[in-house]
């Protein structure tokens, strides 16, 4: 498809002409205002398609954790809901079911002391499912606000103790909710919050510390034991009870699988919430994410509104209302198609995918790895040497093969340590790691001055 841009006689429209919709129709379409008349559908949808075809592919987007692919029973029942919205729990009593059984299987994946038995009458867990992790740990944040609002001990602003590799939602909520960020700063070959250094910022206005299972930076697990047992001490010695909450959304449903013996959830008693994301690795379509909390006392339940105005009273505890019922459903397709076995598999071929790429990059000789063997199946990688090019002119480089990996800056006083960064999901092979390696040596032949056009390398030329 063609696209050339015209102004219109006022100056102020830009047109598209579409040559080859002449078949249809004969007339421009305005670019930024509603058409005056109506399109026929086949134009429309050709020329949409045509412009989306210009984003990136998915699936050599490794800079992304979410996921991109699902079976086709999975899509069917996506697509058959597309047009159900999950808040009308009237017309939806089966969905709404869904998701409770989805908060529950996920209460349990994480330890919580008391969720629902099979023919007992334990009380279900606390938890919902949100648009993505953002709105989870915002949830979460606002429980803890309001928790320490209630014990009225505090006299000043209150705060989240929290590493410098925080995901930016955290900096939205305490902006959106007025909570200051206490960042603990990371240091040279330790990339996560310093449990130590969080329990010594904690005073009597700390609503909560935050602890990073999976940090976006390298893919490490920061040390949520070790903080539990640093903060029971203080808060011995301070009469404080102030609590943990972990943001698990890259990790969350990484650990259980692939590190059953580490010990970083509702296992510690100070982790009060959990928050994880359905649509990394959970293996969901975006948008979809979950938070939990240990107990029903541990949701403070005047954050939960009861809206009737669908006809019914329900219970409503999200920032926003009106959501699809799709992203519930898939969950909970991918939870009994899986189940334990299925998902050990797949972190598993993850894991190993990311252990094969970080040796081949390796063995180029112009990198060295920043992130760990533990953690979320990611490659985290910084030039090992200082060269004529940067990180970024290799990410650039990468998109002529249509790679799109990100380049950044570390945080605070290691902006000067830039990292590129492979995320490997379900759908990268072990063919896309061979083919990756690949597509970066020829990128290296050409920023290293051994050939003018890394596309010639296919040729034999390097």
């Amino acid at each position: 498809m063609v696209l050339s841009i015209t102004q219109s006689g006022d100056g102020m429209d830009d047109l598209m002409d579409v040559p080859y919709a002449s078949r249809y129709d004969l007339r421009q379409l305005p670019k930024w205002r509603i058409p005056d008349e109506t399109m026929p559908k086949e134009v429309v949808y050709q020329f949409i398609s045509d412009e989306l075809k210009l984003d990136g592919t998915p699936l050599l987007d490794v800079g992304s954790f979410i996921n991109t692919s699902m079976e086709p029973e999975c899509d069917k029942l996506i697509m058959a809901s597309l047009n159900m919205n999950f808040v009308n729990m009237i017309q939806n009593p089966v969905t709404t079911e869904l998701q409770e059984r989805c908060v529950n299987m996920i209460a349990r994946l994480f330890n919580a002391p008391s969720v629902v038995e099979e023919g007992n009458n334990t009380e279900p867990a606390a938890g919902v499912g949100t648009i993505g992790s953002s709105e989870a740990a915002m949830l979460a944040g606002l429980a803890f606000k309001r928790k320490w609002q209630h014990k009225g001990e505090g006299n000043g602003k209150p705060n989240i103790v929290i590493g410098a590799n925080l995901q930016v939602c955290w900096e939205k909520f305490a902006n959106y909710f007025e909570v200051e960020l206490r960042k603990v700063d990371l240091k040279v070959g330790y990339y996560v919050m310093d449990p130590k250094r969080a329990v010594e910022m904690v005073d009597q206005n700390t609503i909560c510390v935050v602890a990073i299972l999976g940090s976006t930076l390298t893919g490490e697990f920061e040390d949520v034991r070790s903080l539990n047992e640093l903060l029971t001490e203080k808060n011995k010695k301070t009469g404080w009870d102030t609590p943990i909450h972990v943001d698990a959304a890259s990790g969350g449903f990484v650990a259980p699988f692939l590190y059953p013996d580490i010990e970083w959830d509702f296992k510690l008693p100070l982790v009060k919430s959990i928050n994880v994301s359905g649509h990394k690795y959970g293996l969901v379509y975006p948008g979809v994410g979950w938070v939990v909390w240990r107990t029903q006392n541990d949701l403070p339940t005047d954050l939960i509104f009861e809206v009737n105005y669908l006809g019914t009273k329900q219970p409503s505890f999200t920032l926003n209302f009106s959501k699809g019922s799709s992203q519930i459903i898939a969950q909970y397709y991918q939870f009994m198609r899986l189940g334990i076995e299925g998902y050990t598999k797949v972190m598993t071929n993850c894991m190993d995918n990311a252990r094969a790429l970080r040796t081949e990059i390796e063995e180029t000789g112009h990198f060295f790895t920043l992130s760990r063997d533990i953690g979320v199946p990611l490659v985290a990688f910084s030039l090992s040497v200082a060269r004529e090019y940067t990180e970024s002119d290799i990410s650039d480089n990468l998109r002529m093969f249509g790679w799109i990996v990100p380049a950044y800056a570390m945080p605070g006083d290691l902006e000067t340590i830039k990292v590129l960064r492979l995320v490997i999901r379900e759908d990268f092979s072990r063919g896309l790691v061979d083919k990756f390696i690949s597509d970066l040596k020829e990128v290296l032949n050409k920023l290293n001055g051994r050939i003018d056009d890394p596309a010639l390398c296919s040729t034999g030329v390097c």
